[in-house]
């Protein structure tokens, strides 16, 4: 299973269209995905979809419209995909009564070493862990784990009449739950490749539509992307409506100017760790702002 592209993102304003019918298809799909273990731990089995949604609504939760701020995302998200061969869910603890939550998490100190995936005849598969939310004192109650099956066990899985399971057999906590039959097929079509898109793009409605466009405009100075990226974040910064003479314009349009070269250059050396600036000063000259390659 692939990761998910820039082009796969329906962009903040068009999303709004659409949200409602994509919600009802997601919430359906996601139905069967979710088991309980016991009385707390559940499981929410993730795929190019489920996950797809999470970064839709991130990115319209925060107002996200920047293609590399949206590529962030999902680069972070992308994380949570199942590759190949591979099985990946959202692990979380549920405990209800806050004064249990910390002596019960700290009970399950060492749960990421016993959960593992088993089908009839043959050895349990364990489950990994993601090593960046782990710490040796204490466990958090949302993880994050994939199951990495080998081709035979793929086909083993595929075929239903074998009995498969989730096990957990930390000290304090031994339970097992057997995959329902509408959970299993859900899961043989992550491993065959995933379903086809629950939300079209629709045409000029992709997160990437408009990357020339305008970013902001501040005391008749424009922000905006380029036609062609140079390099990693991007911008250009010029006059709005005619191009000024950047050596005769007064202090308070260099102010302006250097404004945004700073707040723009800040952010791409945050977030790239340098920040290129290109222009000829003169009439019509443009600044271009991005990370070297």
């Amino acid at each position: 299973m692939r990761p998910l592209v820039l082009d796969e993102i329906v962009g903040v304003g068009a999303y709004e269209a659409l949200r409602d019918d994509y919600r009802a298809r997601l919430i359906a799909h996601k139905r069967p995905r979710r088991l309980a273990v016991g009385d707390r731990v559940t499981l929410i089995f993730e795929n190019r979809e489920t996950i797809r949604f999470q970064v839709q609504e991130m990115i319209r939760v925060e107002g996200i419209r920047e293609p590399d701020k949206v590529q962030m995302e999902l680069d972070v998200y992308n994380e949570l995909v199942p590759g190949d061969g591979e099985l990946s869910a959202t692990l979380m603890i549920e405990i209800t009564d806050l004064a249990e939550i910390r002596p019960e998490l700290d009970r399950l100190i060492g749960l990421d070493e016993h959960v593992s995936l088993r089908l009839a005849g043959r050895e349990p598969i364990p489950a990994r862990f993601d090593a960046k939310q782990l710490e040796e004192d204490r466990i958090a109650a949302v993880q994050y784990i994939k199951w990495r099956l080998q081709p035979d066990e793929v086909e083993a899985f595929c075929k239903v009449e074998i009995a498969a399971e989730i096990a957990i057999d930390q000290e304090n906590y031994r339970v097992s739950a057997e995959i329902p039959r509408d959970t299993r097929h859900s899961l043989i079509e992550d491993l065959r490749g995933g379903i086809a898109p629950l939300l079209r793009v629709p045409e000029g409605g992709g997160v990437t539509a408009g990357q020339e466009g305008v970013i902001e405009e501040l005391d008749g100075i424009r922000v905006r992307h380029p036609h062609q990226a140079a390099g990693p974040g991007h911008v250009v910064i010029e006059a709005a409506g005619s191009h000024a003479d950047w050596l005769a314009v007064g202090a308070e349009r260099w102010a302006a100017l250097q404004s945004l070269l700073q707040r723009y250059g800040g952010e791409i050396q945050a977030r790239y760790g340098a920040c290129r600036c290109v222009t000829d000063l003169g009439a019509g000259a443009r600044f271009h702002l991005f990370a070297p390659r």
